[in-house]
């Protein structure tokens, strides 16, 4: 059903925009819309209101980057996510494992809800300045200057960040 959904012209011809497909839960999925050729994806359980206790996104996000480095579709296909971001380091964090963008929710409508239009702006000014600040104690300049081994996994299947390259440090 999936494969009926997205694949062929009946898709493509009801619009000329790219193609973005929600709702990605495992790696297989990720290559099925490699496949059919949608332009992006995004990992996401919906919030958890669809089925109780799925993974979080940033739980699949390695599964769907390996699955995607196995078939060399890495930079062919927009990789986002969303689900559970509260802190900059979140951010940090799925940018290293290999996310385009990272999509945030609850915390811009408590912003919204507690202070309205002012609200949502210092949320996303808080986030920005921790994704900053992590950037910069990881010895990061830029985006482009995360990379995967700036993470592991710890502590059971807690992602982490991890400062490992000296020479990484020693440009600062």
């Amino acid at each position: 059903q999936y494969q009926r959904r997205v694949h062929g012209a009946w898709l493509s011809s009801i619009t000329s925009m790219p193609l973005v497909l929600k709702g990605i839960q495992r790696g297989e999925d990720a290559l099925l819309a490699v496949q059919h050729g949608v332009a992006g994806i995004v990992i996401s359980n919906h919030g958890g209101r669809q089925l109780d206790s799925c993974r979080a996104g940033i739980d699949i996000l390695p599964e769907v980057m390996a699955s995607l480095r196995a078939v060399g579709a890495v930079g062919r296909i927009q990789v986002y996510v969303d689900g559970g971001f509260r802190r900059g380091t979140d951010v940090f964090k799925a940018l290293a494992m290999g996310a385009d963008a990272i999509g945030v929710g609850r915390p811009i409508l408590w912003g919204a809800a507690a202070y309205g239009e002012e609200g949502v702006r210092r949320v996303l000014h808080l986030m920005r300045e921790e994704l900053v600040c992590c950037m910069r104690l990881m010895g990061c300049r830029s985006l482009k200057d995360i990379r995967s081994n700036m993470v592991v996994c710890r502590a059971g299947d807690r992602m982490v960040p991890v400062v490992g390259d000296m020479e990484v440090m020693s440009r600062l």
